[in-house]
């Protein structure tokens, strides 16, 4: 598929919305910046609690399986309230939708710093709807505002999303150093930048024109669809992978011997190398009419050196993190191609997004639960190698099914 076409199929939450009138340069550039700080916040919520989890298992005397509950909450969250993102912004507007989410994930990462387990509960469930809802409505934002810069938005706000997860994961410990072990403040922190991007938003979020929503069409057959099915199993698995990484990886590095800054840099510096994966994955996907072999390679090339990470000698941990990053980048950027390519036109793209990352997202919490359940069961972390290798094999599977050159075979009609 052409690469301009697949950008026409780019995901649209306002979809049936009245074309805003066109912005000045300077205007799209200070809106396009605003976007890509509040891509910036919709991660460290995940990195910055996985960094600092031995310390929160010790003051809370809480158990593997019982810290599970806090990795796997703001997973859960993002595919159940996913569905509401495009309700909201039909009843509100998008822009005032869009900073209601920001401040949700302000307030739900500053209540982590009471550092209780109930505080750190509500924070991540409320930092995960927060999330959930941005994004859904960041890519169809980029369409309607940039239709001439949608991919190289994408990219921006892509690369923010990496940059976020990085900076949290590499320095959430030092932070806590910092501040003398106050491990609360340290994850308290986060809530920083997402007052900065809910201020910077506000005025356009408040003086934003109403728009005119239009019942537009209802998609007929999706959920009956075998390879819908198959492009959710994709996004649900590649992404119960990348939170287990998110969740645990740190504290994995920790128990193996390495220092707390040392293992959050090792994650952070994985996740920069998702950056360049993200980027580089849709452009070349779109060239080929078969994606199944990419989408093997992907899920080979990310298990490889997450089983080194486990059982390797200490020595080679940097040597690990780049194909890491590479694997697990691609995979999500994957996932969101497959939606686009397996669409016959936008209206069914829009469902099939809805889907793939409601269902997909409850299925990926599955991932960092039983990461902790099986420390809970085994004492120990090795494992977590079976279940990476499992993972794995589904995710190749999934991938080899829908990365096939088909499309779904629901239908959009008309209200």
């Amino acid at each position: 598929m052409d690469q301009s076409i697949a950008d026409d199929l780019l995901i649209d939450a306002e979809s049936d919305s009245v074309p805003p009138p066109a912005r000045p340069g300077g205007g799209r550039i200070l809106l396009g910046l605003s976007l890509v700080l509040i891509a910036f916040n919709l991660r460290p919520v995940f990195s910055s609690l996985s960094a600092l989890l031995p310390e929160v298992m010790h003051d809370t005397g809480l158990s593997p399986g019982g810290a599970s509950s806090l990795t796997i909450l703001p997973v859960l969250c993002l595919g159940l309230f996913a569905p509401l993102a495009p309700v909201l912004a039909r009843r509100i507007g998008t822009e005032r939708t869009l900073l209601g989410a920001v401040l949700l994930v302000a307030l739900g990462t500053g209540l982590r710093g009471l550092a209780s387990v109930p505080a750190l509960l509500a924070g991540s469930a409320l930092a995960g709807a927060g999330i959930a809802v941005g994004n859904v409505l960041l890519p169809g934002m980029v369409k309607r505002d940039f239709p001439d810069r949608a991919a190289l938005m994408t990219g921006f706000y892509t690369m923010a999303l990496c940059t976020g997860a990085a900076c949290a994961a590499g320095l959430t410990v030092p932070i806590d150093q910092r501040l003398g072990g106050a491990w609360g403040w340290a994850l308290a922190c986060w809530a920083v930048p997402a007052v900065v991007a809910g201020l910077v938003w506000a005025p356009r979020a408040f003086s934003a024109a109403s728009r005119v929503q239009h019942a537009g069409h209802v998609v007929r057959g999706l959920w009956r669809d075998r390879l819908a099915w198959q492009v959710t199993l994709f996004m649900g698995l590649q992404s119960a992978l990348a939170y287990s990484v998110f969740g645990w990886l740190a504290p994995i590095l920790r128990d193996r011997g390495l220092d707390a800054v040392t293992a959050g840099l090792v994650v952070s510096v994985s996740v920069i190398f998702q950056v360049a994966a993200s980027l580089l994955a849709p452009s070349l996907a779109v060239r080929f009419r078969n994606q199944s072999g990419i989408a093997v390679a992907l899920a080979v090339i990310a298990l490889v050196p997450l089983l080194g990470l486990l059982f390797a000698p200490l020595s080679t941990v940097w040597l690990w993190s780049l194909p890491l990053g590479i694997g697990q980048g691609g995979l999500f950027a994957l996932a969101l191609t497959f939606i686009v390519l397996r669409s016959p036109d936008s209206a069914v793209a829009a469902e099939l997004s809805a889907m793939a990352q409601g269902v997909g997202y409850v299925l990926a919490a599955g991932g960092p639960l039983l990461v902790g359940l099986l420390h809970d069961w085994t004492g120990g972390y090795g494992a977590t190698g079976a279940l990476f290798i499992v993972l794995t094999l589904g995710i190749a599977l999934s991938g080899f099914w829908a990365g096939r050159m088909l499309q779904v075979g629901a239908t959009a009609v008309p209200r």
